[in-house]
């Protein structure tokens, strides 16, 4: 298994916190003692809002974790393009937009996407709910390859243009049941029918917000909502290829 999203709370280092609110400690050590079990070879690093913009944290426990893992950054419209080769040439895959944080609106989120895609290669993962993103599907459709949403885009609503930007060839995080407000059996179905390779499985852990935290029945949800081949596919393949694992 590769697991497509995680979290690490290292209390080695600061954690700015948002609104106040500061993680409890989840270390590298942690996240391997529940993942270990689950089949775990690799995965996906994701700073989260507590992180802030200071990527010490995600590198340092990235050297940790070793290899087969990689690292996606919050988004740092202060970086150059040269600040963003090097952070491609340290096994990070993308920027992380961060729309429900507070971090920036979708025009200047799109623009720093499009430029770190052409100037490092790197991808865009947007957290917000799908449905504020439709005035903007032109311009994600044609980012689409290079797109990745959070959460199975959070809510019912924004479930057409979820469908919508998976037709386009985006991929979406099967991850955070316990967070989402939609039908998760039928939002996996039905992105699996359009594209087998458009979801990328992962644990969310240590789930933090979250009203349900991950839970190992999730691996079953997942293959009882798509089918077996999509199912291994979902917890591997497609992050390999996608993540260049």
């Amino acid at each position: 298994m590769i697991d497509a999203h995680f979290h690490v709370f290292d209390p080695r280092f600061p954690l700015p916190g948002h609104d106040g609110f500061v993680p409890e400690a989840f270390t590298v050590a942690d996240y391997l003692a529940q993942a270990r079990p689950l089949g775990v070879t690799g995965g996906v690093l994701v700073a989260a809002s507590t992180h802030g913009l200071d990527p010490a944290p995600i590198l340092a426990a990235l050297q940790e974790l070793g290899p087969g893992f990689i690292a996606v950054l919050n988004a740092d419209p202060a970086l150059d393009d040269a600040a963003l080769r090097r952070l491609a040439a340290a096994s990070v895959r993308g920027l992380r937009h961060n729309l429900y944080r507070g971090m920036g609106p979708l025009d200047a989120a799109l623009d720093l996407a499009e430029r770190a895609r052409d100037a490092a290669g790197l991808h865009a993962q947007i957290y917000a709910d799908a449905a504020a993103l439709a005035p903007a599907l032109p311009r994600l459709r044609r980012l689409a390859p290079w797109l990745v949403l959070d959460h199975l885009g959070m809510t019912e609503a924004g479930l057409p243009v979820v469908l919508d930007l998976v037709a386009a060839g985006a991929k979406v995080k099967a991850t955070g049941f316990g967070r989402v407000e939609l039908d998760v059996p039928d939002a996996l179905a039905r992105i699996a029918a359009i594209r087998a390779d458009a979801l990328m499985f992962g644990t969310d852990l240590p789930s933090t917000r979250a009203r349900r935290p991950f839970e190992a029945a999730d691996i079953a949800l997942l293959r009882d909502a798509v089918g077996p081949e999509r199912a291994t596919l979902a917890l591997a393949g497609n992050a390999r290829a996608f993540y260049r694992l």
